[in-house]
């Protein structure tokens, strides 16, 4: 854990390779738009870029825009290796990971990877142990820089922070969800030396944002509209600007946070974020009450992989 700093604004690239988030309604934009996006976001400083191999053409369109930029890294994920069968060789194996490496290495256009992270935690011990294990020759060859977990619960959480090779987390978080609090995660990063963490999904796929509760999740036992007003009332009661502002300060405002990954298909959304994140984040002592007040919540509305199917 390297914060007490506010967390940074790491620029999410999956609009950019496919129509992505429940709230999204512009779509994926053009290559032109994507080239200009990123290139604002280098010259408005930032210098984090969040990827992966299952996220469409996004590597291909970062890679053309950071093509020849020193001062930027950017941090993507293994394939999922859905193609790989659960009894597949440890041969089969380290080769899908090698594939996925040289298929990234060439869409972004770079020598090495600067961080690579698991896109499934599960991948740490599955097939016998031989994609971590293939992972830690490349980190050793030099092709891969740093090497982490994309997690999604608080059990695959607390395994990465077992392992001392994972340097680099990246996990949902945003201000209705205690689960990492209750499970111990947040003390065992505090405890845990040299790991960066990054949270995404700060707005929940956009819906904590938009103020309208038809674009929620219609999971069981869930009142959208009573969320979606006690978000409103902690927006006017902490003095934000709107929910976004209140969402991005809950999540700035963690200590164990280095960056916030925010994904972004428009000019005026990486503004819009750029004008939220020059504003100061909340105190502990403002996180800590708004924790208060928010009820504990079910993974089936923290984790959209577990919200049901849209007809």
């Amino acid at each position: 854990m390297s914060a007490p700093s506010a967390a940074e604004l790491v620029l999410g690239s999956v609009q950019l390779g496919l129509p992505y988030g429940a709230a999204n309604r512009t779509g994926q934009p053009s290559r032109t738009q994507a080239l200009r996006l990123v290139h604002q976001a280098i010259d408005a400083g930032i210098t984090a870029f969040d990827t992966a191999r299952a996220y469409g053409e996004s590597e291909d369109r970062l890679g053309e825009a950071l093509s020849g930029k020193k001062a930027v890294r950017t941090l993507t994920k293994l394939s999922p290796l859905a193609e790989l069968a659960p009894d597949a060789s440890r041969q089969a194996a380290r080769a899908a990971v090698d594939a996925s490496i040289a298929a990234s290495l060439s869409a972004l256009q770079r020598d090495h990877l600067d961080c690579l992270l698991l896109h499934r935690a599960a991948h740490m011990t599955s097939h016998g142990g031989a994609i971590w294990e293939r992972l830690l020759e490349r980190l050793e060859d030099g092709s891969v820089l740093a090497l982490g977990v994309s997690v999604q619960s608080p059990v695959e959480a607390l395994a990465a922070l077992d392992c001392h090779d994972v340097v680099h987390i990246q996990m949902p978080f945003n201000i209705l969800d205690k689960r990492w609090r209750e499970a111990g995660v947040i003390d065992k990063i505090r405890a845990r030396a040299r790991v960066t963490i990054h949270a995404r999904s700060v707005f929940l796929q956009g819906t904590l944002a938009a103020n309208d509760p038809s674009v929620w999740p219609a999971v069981p036992g869930i009142d959208a509209p009573a969320l979606v007003d006690l978000i409103s009332e902690l927006t006017r009661a902490f003095e934000r600007k709107s929910p976004a502002d209140l969402c991005l300060a809950y999540a700035r405002g963690q200590d164990w946070v280095d960056g916030v990954v925010v994904g972004m298909e428009t000019e005026d959304q990486l503004d819009t974020n750029l004008r939220l994140f020059v504003r100061p984040p909340l105190s502990r002592d403002d996180c800590a009450a708004i924790e208060a007040r928010v009820p504990l919540l079910p993974a089936a509305l923290l984790d959209p992989a577990q919200w049901p199917k849209q007809t």
